[in-house]
């Protein structure tokens, strides 16, 4: 049972399941009378008729949660003014809202180039991104669900079958249709996020319809509606585990397997009903056999259902079972795993040595001790270098991922300490058994990567010159030239081209990178064996560019070069210069997206990296920048970081809308000084 239990080992996972039963429960109470009432199309429109109000809400940054509700709820006021309407029949009413609401929320969604990652989450939901704020929001709408569908049952029940019975017996049908409308909403709204609005509809119809196959009673109903989408929350969370598919969509094509799974059950228990009727006279001997026949009838239901756990086992491997992991990879002793990531500014003040960490998804500000005599940072993806004189000490910033290529684990955990290195970290780097802090571009000081995720920082050999982990080696620029070395330091290979004068160095997914007088050297590794080939700079470039700008693991790189940008597309062995210049900070989230630059005057550029087109500007409300204090630029897969240090603040840039100002974190401090962990 290793395959059923593993997937719920994991804390993301442990949510999604509680945010998909409690979403379960919600639609089955508001489902039921959608598919009694035969009001399908009218919850299909519901769902999408969010669409414009959560377009708003995203563009304005408000709350994507609230702006459904509002959407949801004009679009149910709608359809109830609409219903009056004797010249319209209601599916007409429908369609028309159902169209309209669309349009707009397509138009307003082709105002925003940055709104595909958005518009994806809306329509097929992010079930393992549930977090502990969402399912207390759930509680309380199942909470509010309940009291209404107890409260409005009898006038519910009368709406269902005989409007005019409803009038009669004073139980107000329009009154009572604006509180079922109400109740729809309410589903579709809170349920959305989880499932997306496309396959909210699976849930709120597939179980409750399954169910009038068991049952004709409207509690029960609801009931085994709860029941089935349990079940579909629960066998889609392990086939999403195993087949790598996509969880809100695996749990709403599960949802439907098991509508057609009762619908099947119920077709042959009605063919072995009706194949043996006895003639007269049969008395118990027919009782029995009827008897007999239900029980086949609802077992053949029930292997129906329990055989859509069988490509489950299937996923396990040739013999259905796979051995469980003790902890998944990465893990750290304390650590939470995030269905996505999770990252984290670490900003520090050069003046007061005063240390920050600002979490970007819950925009929490975590003060650290203070450094004094702080003169540069530096990080390696989740540990920040905190370099004063003479010495560096190392922080844990509590955010880190580990990339195992074909998939990736997110960890959160609380920031600390670690200690302190001997010397001033200028760039760090890390794989999975070796943390290599380059100190001032002359020596780098190895580190135990495993004690280090531990909390403890054990030191191994300082290497002559500056070294990066690559392919399970080391490569060490030293006189002139890049060694291979293994783990402990034991010489391997020496490549060819060398490297003259080497700056900047990086790991990417093609290849490690340096920066040499004459070119960039790429080096790439196969089988255990390493090449070199250099890309030699444009003409007019002398000397070596210094450090690369770019999104950790990307192939395009971006370096500064007496204020010129140049950029390296290591696919295809190219530098190409960008833009006019001069400017004093400029860096790239990687191809097929835009090159960023600062100029002196505060202006954000973005250049097209395959025309060298700008494709657009903006001020920054930090205003000119002195060039001898350039602001720090961060990119990441989805946003850009610029600080401002002179307004005590950071400003989140969504690069792919017209370089618009997302967000803006007010400080406390002076942060000049500034990284991004966690990506």
């Amino acid at each position: 049972m290793d395959w059923l239990i593993a997937p719920f080992e994991v804390t993301f996972v442990q949510r999604a399941l509680w945010g998909g039963l409690l979403v379960s429960c919600l639609c089955a109470l508001a489902g039921t009378w959608v598919v009694v009432r035969g009001m399908a199309f009218l919850g299909e429109a519901m769902a999408h008729g969010m669409l414009p109000g959560v377009a708003v809400a995203a563009l304005l940054g408000g709350n994507l949660l609230l702006g459904a509700v509002v959407s949801a709820s004009a679009m149910a006021a709608g359809v109830s003014v609409l219903s009056r309407n004797r010249r319209l029949s209601t599916d007409t009413g429908i369609g028309l809202l159902f169209v309209g609401m669309l349009a707009i929320g397509v138009i307003l969604i082709s105002r925003s180039r940055s709104f595909a990652v958005d518009l994806t989450g809306f329509l097929f939901g992010d079930v393992l991104a549930t977090r502990p704020r969402d399912l207390l929001f759930l509680l309380v709408a199942l909470g509010v669900a309940l009291v209404l569908t107890v409260l409005g049952h009898r006038a519910f029940l009368a709406l269902a079958f005989d409007p005019r019975t409803a009038h009669t017996l004073g139980l107000h049908p329009r009154r009572a249709q604006v509180a079922l409308l109400a109740l729809l909403t309410l589903a579709i709204a809170a349920s959305f996020h989880v499932v997306g609005t496309l396959l909210v509809f699976g849930l709120l119809v597939a179980p409750p319809a399954a169910a009038t196959y068991c049952t004709h009673r409207i509690p029960r109903i609801m009931l085994l509606a709860a029941v089935f989408g349990a079940v579909a929350t629960v066998a889609g969370l392990v086939i999403s585990w195993h087949a790598g598919t996509a969880a809100g969509a695996t749990i709403a094509a599960t949802a439907v397997a098991i509508f057609f799974a009762a619908a099947a059950g119920a077709r042959l228990r009605t063919a072995l009903r009706g194949g043996s009727r006895g003639g007269p006279g049969t008395g118990r001997a027919s009782g029995l056999v009827r008897g007999t026949r239900k029980r086949v009838g609802r077992a053949v239901g029930v292997i129906a259902a329990a055989l859509l756990l069988v490509p489950v086992a299937a996923c396990g491997g040739e013999t259905g079972e796979t051995p469980a992991e003790p902890v998944p990879h990465g893990y750290v002793a304390g650590a939470e795993e995030s269905a996505s990531a999770q990252p984290r500014l670490v900003l520090a003040d050069r003046s007061s040595g005063a240390v920050r960490i600002l979490d970007l998804v819950t925009e929490e500000v975590i003060t650290q001790d203070p450094v004094p005599g702080l003169a540069q940072i530096a990080d390696d993806g989740r540990y920040a270098y905190l370099a004063a004189s003479g010495a560096t000490t190392v922080l844990d910033s509590g955010s880190w991922v580990v990339d195992h290529g074909d998939h990736v684990h997110y960890y959160r955990a609380a920031p600390r300490r670690i200690g302190a290195l001997p010397g001033s970290v200028r760039s760090a780097h890390s794989d999975t058994a070796v943390a290599a802090a380059v100190l001032d571009d002359r020596s780098t000081a190895l580190a135990d990567r495993t004690a280090l995720d531990e909390g403890t920082l054990t030191l191994g050999p300082v290497l002559d010159g500056p070294a990066l982990p690559y392919g399970g080696h080391l490569l060490v620029a030293d006189a002139g030239r890049i060694e291979v070395r293994d783990r402990e330091n034991a010489p391997v290979q020496t490549l060819e081209p060398g490297c003259d004068r080497p700056g900047g160095q990086t790991v990417t997914r093609r290849g490690a990178v340096f920066s040499c007088a004459d070119g960039a050297l790429v080096v790439t590794e196969r089988d255990d064996r390493f090449t070199a080939a250099k890309v030699p700079y444009p003409a007019g470039t002398t000397g070596s560019t210094g450090r690369f700008f770019h999104r950790r693991g990307s192939d395009v790189l971006v370096a500064v070069r007496d204020s010129r940008v140049l950029v390296l597309d290591i696919a295809h062995r190219a530098w190409r210069p960008i833009g006019p210049g001069p400017v004093v900070a400029a860096t790239t989230a990687g191809a097929g997206t835009d090159v960023l630059t600062l100029d002196a005057g505060g202006v954000l550029h973005s250049y097209d990296p395959e025309t060298g087109a700008e494709t657009g500007h903006r001020a920054l409300p930090s205003g000119p920048v002195d060039p001898a204090k350039p602001p720090v630029l961060l990119v990441d897969a989805e946003r850009a970081y610029v600080n401002d240090p002179a307004g005590r603040r950071i400003h989140e840039i969504d690069y792919a809308d017209g370089l618009r100002i997302a967000r803006t974190f007010d400080l406390d401090i002076t942060p000049d000084l500034m990284v991004e962990t966690g990506r």
